[in-house]
């Protein structure tokens, strides 16, 4: 489990991917990717926040005012 921009994320291997799991501890909303593992946490951990933003602001709760 890491912190990144103040969200919790989490790794999981599965088989043959990885299931990462970025989390926004003050609304506690939730969100899940899957990729391959060769793609690196850095790459995973980008695409998780990156869904995670969306979904947020598709909520109306805006991330950028950390």
């Amino acid at each position: 489990m890491s912190e990144e921009e103040g969200y919790i994320i989490e790794f999981h291997r599965i088989g043959n991917a990885v299931k990462v799991t970025a989390m926004d501890p003050a609304t506690l909303t939730e969100v899940s990717i899957m990729g391959p593992p060769n793609a690196g946490d850095t790459e995973l951990t980008r695409l998780a926040v990156r869904k995670l933003e969306f979904v947020l602001a598709k909520r109306g709760t805006n991330p950028g005012n950390r």
